[in-house]
C-alpha cells in the first residue's frame, strides 16, 4: 500500500500492514507460528540485538503476523507505531512501564472498567505507582489532582459500562499544560467511532479482545502512540530521554523520534515483562478487524433500538445509553457522533436480586464477562466484573446493585428485544416486583 492516510478507514481495516506473501503469494496474512528466526550472520544478529537494525529476533519481541496487526492498528488510529500485547490489561501495564517509576503518580478517570480500577488501586501500588481516581465529567478534576510526581492522565474515551464520553480535548489540554501525556483507552467505541489522536491524546490503548477481534475467540491488547509528544520538554520522563543501561546508553526518544514510545514498549516492556501476543491470536484479531466498520454500524443500529425499548419498559428505572435523546451530551456529538458501540447499562426495579434474575432468564443473550462480540451479551456487574470494588466504588463506576450491562450484537434486533422483555417479566414475577406504567 501507499501512504496509509491516503485511504479510507474501511480500506485500511482490510489492507493496512499486509501484502501478498512474497514466497507463496498467499493473500491472507500467514500465521508465523515460530519462536525464533535464523540470522544471516553474527554481524546481523549483533545489529539486531543492539537496535541498530530492525528485524525479527524472538517472538516475545517481534513476529511477522503480530507486526501486520500492529501496523494496521497504527494506521486505524492515525499513529506512528504500535505494540501488541497479550491482553488489554497488559497494554496498560506496558504503556505505564514507559512512563512511571516508583513513587510516580497517575490521575485516572473513576469511570473505568472495574478490572482497570482494581488494577490501578491494588496492583499498580506494587510497582510503587500511585493512582488518584477522579470524575471525568469535570476535566478540572484532573488539574486539581495533579502533583509534581504526576506523569500521565488516563481515561476511557467512552466508559465501560455506562458509556460516558469524556471531553478528550479539554483533558488533553490540561495534561499538556503540565507537560504530561494523555493515555486513552479507546476500546468501547473502537477507532471506527472515535479517534482520540485527533483531539490531543498522546497514547491509545485497546483491549483487542472486544470490538476489534469482534468474535469472542481471542484475547489481545495494543498500545498505539501518536508520535508527537515532546519527551524532552521537561525532566519528567528519564525512561524515554536518559541513557538506557540495558542498551549501552541509547536514548530512546533521541534515537527513535516519533516512534520511540513503541520501540521502548517492545524492547523493554515485552522483553522484560513478557506479555507478548501469540501469532495465532494476532491472525484471528486481524480477521475481525476486516469487518469492524460493518459490524459497528449494525451494532449501533441495534443498540439504538434496544435502548429505546428499555427506556419505555415498565420494569426499568433508567437507561444509561448516550444516544438516547435525553442522554446526549456535547462530548458525544463532538467525539463519537456515530455512536459509542453497543455497550450500555440500565437499572431495574427491584435492585440487586432483580438484576441477577434478569440475567439468569435471558436465553438468546449470553451471560458472559466480555463485550464487543457479534453475539449479544448480558451481565450483572455488581456480582461479577465489579465485585471486587466497594459499594461506593461500584456506584461511582456506574455499576450499582440494580445495574445490568448489555453488549448488543448483530442479531435480528426484534429477537434481542423479545428475549430481554421475557427475562424482565419472569424476573419480576419471581422477585415480586410489580409491573407499573413507566
Amino acid at each position: 500500500m501507499s501512504e496509509p492516510r491516503d485511504y479510507g478507514f474501511e480500506t485500511l481495516a482490510v489492507h493496512a500492514g499486509a501484502a501478498p506473501d512474497p514466497v507463496t503469494g498467499a493473500r491472507a496474512v500467514p500465521i508465523y507460528q515460530t519462536t525464533s528466526y535464523v540470522f544471516d550472520d553474527v554481524d546481523q544478529a549483533a545489529s539486531l540485538f543492539n537496535l541498530q537494525q530492525f528485524g525479527y529476533i524472538y517472538s516475545r519481541l517481534t513476529n511477522p503476523t503480530v507486526a501486520v496487526l500492529e501496523e494496521r492498528m497504527a494506521a486505524l488510529e492515525g499513529g506512528t507505531g504500535a505494540c501488541a500485547t497479550a491482553s488489554g490489561h497488559a497494554a496498560q501495564v506496558v504503556a505505564f512501564f514507559n512512563l512511571l517509576r516508583p513513587g510516580d503518580h497517575l490521575v485516572a478517570s473513576q469511570k473505568l472498567y472495574g478490572g482497570s480500577i482494581n488494577q490501578m488501586t491494588h496492583s499498580y501500588p506494587q510497582f510503587g505507582w500511585q493512582v488518584t481516581l477522579v470524575d471525568p465529567r469535570d476535566p478540572e478534576n484532573f488539574r486539581r489532582a495533579t502533583t509534581e510526581r504526576t506523569k500521565a492522565y488516563f481515561i476511557e474515551s467512552a466508559s465501560n459500562p455506562d458509556g460516558i464520553v469524556a471531553d478528550i480535548q479539554r483533558i488533553a489540554d490540561i495534561a499538556h499544560e503540565f507537560g504530561i501525556p494523555l493515555v486513552v483507552d479507546n476500546t468501547l467505541p473502537s477507532p471506527y467511532l472515535c479517534q482520540p489522536f485527533r483531539w490531543g491524546a498522546d497514547i491509545v490503548v485497546h483491549s483487542l479482545t472486544k470490538y476489534l477481534g469482534g468474535q469472542g475467540n481471542s484475547i489481545g491488547g495494543v498500545v498505539v502512540e501518536a508520535g508527537r509528544f515532546d519527551w524532552f520538554q521537561n525532566d519528567k520522563f528519564p525512561l524515554m530521554t536518559e541513557p538506557c543501561a540495558s542498551y549501552h546508553g541509547l536514548r530512546f526518544a533521541e534515537t527513535f523520534g516519533t516512534f520511540a514510545f513503541t520501540v521502548r514498549a517492545k524492547v523493554m516492556g515485552l522483553r522484560d515483562l513478557g506479555p507478548c501476543l501469540s501469532p495465532m491470536n494476532a491472525f484471528l484479531i486481524l480477521q475481525g478487524i476486516e469487518t469492524l466498520p460493518l459490524r459497528m454500524d449494525r451494532i449501533v443500529e441495534n443498540a439504538d433500538r434496544v435502548a429505546e425499548f428499555l427506556d419505555s419498559h415498565p420494569l426499568v428505572r433508567w437507561v444509561s445509553y448516550p444516544r438516547l435523546p435525553k442522554n446526549r451530551t456535547p462530548e458525544l456529538e463532538k467525539y463519537c457522533p456515530r455512536g459509542v458501540g453497543g455497550v450500555f447499562t440500565f437499572g431495574v426495579k427491584g435492585g440487586y436480586e432483580m438484576g441477577v434474575k434478569v440475567v439468569d432468564h435471558c436465553e438468546l443473550l449470553s451471560h458472559v464477562a466480555n463485550i464487543g462480540d457479534t453475539r449479544s451479551l448480558i451481565i450483572h456487574p455488581a456480582s461479577t466484573t465489579h465485585r471486587q470494588l466497594t459499594p461506593e466504588q461500584q456506584k461511582a463506576a456506574g455499576a450499582g446493585p440494580e445495574v445490568v450491562r448489555l453488549s448488543i450484537g448483530i442479531e435480528t434486533v426484534d429477537d434481542i428485544i423479545a428475549d430481554l422483555d421475557r427475562a424482565l417479566h419472569r424476573a419480576a414475577k419471581e422477585t415480586g416486583v410489580l409491573v407499573t406504567s413507566s
